[in-house]
């Protein structure tokens, strides 16, 4: 793991130890690896629940509750699908604070023509309105996407956490 993902991943762990929250991830391109990047932080057992890996359109409608219908007009990579992955999540588990990425590692465009480095992440909390944010990192290698991407949702959480907001729903972040 990258020194960049450990600080950030130890920073999130912390601040959900200052405030006595947990964590649950959703996951389709990282499949797992952020939850593991967050597990790796000494104490993270106690403020990470764990996390969902629904890499296809069915594992997200199955393991996450996200609409086959929105799947299907909108496709597995966008903001709707990242905020109801990370909204799923949260319904389906204890934790307080959801995070959720998908998006097109590559090494080409997905099924929905979407390109090589488009990732959309999503932050959802309890009694807090979900957020999220879309890169556009470009094809420049998976293993980089998949570091940039977890790189920006544990930064993302870390602004969730810190700072909840009253934003409406489906606000950028």
């Amino acid at each position: 793991m990258n020194a960049k993902l450990a600080a950030l991943a130890k920073q999130v762990i912390e601040a959900a130890r200052l405030q006595n929250l947990s964590l649950v991830t959703a996951e389709s391109c990282t499949a797992g690896k952020l939850s593991n990047v967050l597990s790796e932080v000494p104490g993270a057992g106690e403020h990470l629940h764990g996390g969902f890996v629904a890499y296809t359109k069915q594992a997200k409608t199955e393991l996450l509750g996200v609409s086959s219908e929105l799947l299907r007009q909108r496709g597995a990579v966008c903001a709707d699908t990242a905020i109801a992955m990370a909204e799923g999540a949260l319904g389906r588990s204890p934790a307080d604070i959801a995070v959720a990425i998908t998006g097109v590692a590559g090494p080409k465009p997905d099924e929905d023509h979407n390109p090589v480095g488009f990732v959309c992440i999503a932050v959802a909390r309890e009694g807090c309105v979900s957020r999220h944010a879309e890169r556009h990192y470009g094809p420049i290698g998976r293993a980089k996407i998949l570091d940039n991407a977890m790189a920006d949702a544990l930064t993302e959480a870390l602004r969730l956490i810190q700072e909840p907001g009253t934003e409406t729903r489906n606000a950028a972040l």
